[in-house]
């Protein structure tokens, strides 16, 4: 009969640190998807501003920006037909 009750108190300890173990087990499964989450969220942030990162460099890399930034900055202007010498072979 004490061999029994030890028996089956060892099960309930068992039972109950199992209990625990599921208990702590989901517990750190929701934290971690909470920071999966915010890692994901920060990444699309990123993303978006990588984006207007990209538009914004495409726009101050036109043609047309840089003649005017090189006319208004560096005095340069293009060469007008009497200054341009062509040579041929």
């Amino acid at each position: 009969m004490n061999r029994r009750l030890a028996l089956l108190a060892l099960l309930f300890l068992a039972v109950v640190a199992s209990a625990l173990a599921v208990v702590h087990s989901k517990h750190q499964s929701r934290v971690l998807f909470i920071d999966l989450q915010a890692e994901l969220r920060l990444r699309d942030e990123l993303n978006i501003e990588w984006g207007q990162l990209q538009l914004e460099q495409s726009t101050w890399a036109t043609h047309g920006r840089i003649e005017e930034e090189a006319g208004s900055r560096l005095n340069m202007r293009l060469p007008d037909a009497r200054s341009t010498v062509i040579l041929l072979e």
